[in-house]
Formats: C-alpha cells, sequence, structure tokens
C-alpha cells in the first residue's frame, strides 16, 4: 500500500492514462460488444445476470437506457451547457448558476478575469469539476494536465451511457455559491414528468450519506447503495412545494430523469438534469424497491440481436 500511494504520488496520471488508452479502445465496439460489457458490468455491480428481454427493475431498465434511448432532447440536456437554454425556455433563467466563462481549451482560459472563488467544470461528463476556492493557490500545470485529460476522454465509452457521445467538450466556470451547509442539494427522481422521490447528499466527500423522501417528506427505507441514512433529522424545506413545481416542469417528456436542484437561502437553483443515475450500477437496498422504482418507468424492454 506504502508503495502504491508514493507510485501515485510521482505519476498522478498515470491512471488516466490507463483510462484513456481503454476509452479509446471501447469507442470502436460494436452494439453486441457493448451490451456483453455492460452485461459483464452489470453482473459485477448488481449480483446478477441482465436479460435483456424481460427488464423488470430500475437497475435492468437503466442498461437499456444507457445505451438506445438516443433522442434529441435528451442529448441536450446531458450537455451541462446546453441545458441551460432548455431550462431557460421551461422555467426560466433566474434559476441559472452564472458562468463566467467558456472555452474550448483550457490554454484559452484567462484567469486574471476570474473571482478569487469559482467552479471549474466540462460540460460532457460527471464529477469533472474543480472547486477554487483561492485562486492564488492554483497549481496550473497541474489544473491543465487534469482537464486535457478530461477534455479527451469521451465519458461515453466508460459505462456506454451514449447520451455523452457527440457532445463538444467545453470548459466553463461557473459562479461559486456559498453553501451553508451539507443539506442543499435536492435530487428528484422523476417518471413521465412525475417526481415520485426526492433524496439529499451529505458529507460526500467524507462520510457519505443519503436520505431518500416522498413529495410528503416522508423518510424513505430505501437507499441507493450502501450511504446509510444522516442521524440527524432533516426538515421539509418552506419552499419544497416549488421545487417539486419546477423538477415537474424540467422532467415533462421524458419517460425517467433525475432534476438536481439546490437550495441556498430560500434560494433555487438549477443544478443538472441526469437521465442515466449511477449508470444503473448501484444497489438499491432492500432490493424490492428496485422493482418498485422499475414500475414506474414505462419502456420498450425488447432489444433486437443487434451485431
Amino acid at each position: 500500500m506504502i508503495l502504491l500511494d508514493l507510485f501515485r504520488k510521482i505519476f498522478p496520471f498515470a491512471g488516466t492514462n490507463l483510462r484513456l488508452i481503454k476509452n479509446r479502445y471501447r469507442k470502436n465496439f460494436s452494439d453486441k460488444k457493448r451490451r456483453k460489457f455492460v452485461e459483464k458490468e452489470f453482473k459485477k455491480s448488481i449480483g446478477y445476470d441482465l436479460n435483456w428481454n424481460s427488464l423488470q427493475t430500475y437497475n435492468e431498465k437503466m442498461q437499456r437506457e444507457k445505451l438506445y434511448n438516443l433522442y434529441p432532447e435528451k442529448i441536450r440536456c446531458s450537455d451541462k451547457l446546453a441545458v441551460r437554454e432548455f431550462v431557460k425556455e421551461k422555467i426560466g433563467e433566474e434559476y441559472l448558476i452564472r458562468i463566467l466563462g467558456v472555452w474550448d481549451s483550457f490554454d484559452d482560459i484567462d484567469f486574471s478575469i476570474l473571482p478569487d472563488k469559482f467552479v471549474l467544470k466540462t460540460n460532457n461528463a460527471s464529477q469533472t469539476n474543480e472547486f477554487i476556492r483561492n485562486k492564488d493557490d492554483i497549481n496550473i500545470q497541474f489544473l491543465k494536465k487534469k482537464f486535457d485529460k478530461w477534455m479527451k476522454f469521451n465519458y461515453a465509452y466508460k459505462h456506454f451511457e451514449m447520451q455523452y457521445e457527440n457532445i463538444k467538450p467545453k470548459i466553463y466556470a461557473e459562479e461559486f455559491l456559498n453553501f451553508k451547509d451539507n443539506i442543499e442539494d435536492y435530487k428528484f427522481l422523476c417518471f413521465n414528468g412525475e417526481p415520485k422521490f426526492c433524496w439529499i447528499d451529505i458529507d460526500r466527500f467524507n462520510n457519505h450519506k443519503r436520505n431518500v423522501y416522498d413529495l410528503n417528506w416522508n423518510l424513505q427505507d430505501w437507499n441507493q447503495y450502501t450511504y446509510g441514512n444522516y442521524d440527524k433529522k432533516i426538515e421539509r424545506p418552506k419552499n419544497f412545494e416549488g421545487m417539486v413545481k419546477i423538477a415537474k416542469k424540467l422532467s415533462e417528456g421524458f419517460k425517467h430523469v433525475r432534476v438536481d436542484l439546490y437550495n441556498i437561502d430560500g434560494k433555487i437553483y438549477f443544478g443538472e438534469m441526469t437521465f442515466t443515475n449511477g449508470a444503473g450500477l448501484e444497489i438499491i437496498l432492500p432490493e424490492y424497491y428496485n422493482k418498485v422504482l422499475g414500475d414506474f418507468w414505462d419502456i420498450d424492454d425488447k432489444i433486437s440481436s443487434g451485431k
């Protein structure tokens, strides 16, 4: 373990380079080979075989969603920049976090025009962001290497979430929101334009906990993955109904989408729209609720043989 930690310290991007090689290799997979990859990954993560012709649970149906259901509005809303125009059309731009700049490459960024605090992100993936709390502390060379790798990595080929495949990668800076605590990020699971559940993630980068609520703010006894519940009571936000209405409006026309909203000092902000939550690879416990969530999701579950 000590040697491995030392290797990672000396060669911090070795793992990233390997992922880039795998990423380029997977790009050329046939449809049949992609399905085989998804089947293997599903079995390893969830614990049983995937039957493409009888998709019943939430996680099972997510595998089809990743590979096949690729209509223009889904692709548009998976792009973290393009979705802003969608949000503006649906609910108004007052719910959007202010953008400070957009660039085609890291080298184009003029850090002198940016404030001391901001968030730097890419538009075409998940978890490709850096929270800059003091601009003077930035290691430009290290940050450049990280974003250069992210810009080359096609997130679609990680788990074959194909809505990301043709999104043109960009880097953008976003205003740094002043979160006061960990309970300001609300994720709504929506089916056919109807929010069914809302969850809150607490201490995501330390001791990750998650509470799932129904729309009457009743704490649920199911969870995604093994996070466990927060040990303190979380009060229902005063403007919760407002968030529900926004989630409902944004999810209209989609059979399933997760709508993420921030709620800071009573001000609601749009976060993102996620169509393949957890890539369908996070166990839902108790397992019974995997079927309950799947029953909300009406899909055409017949898959052609492919090549």
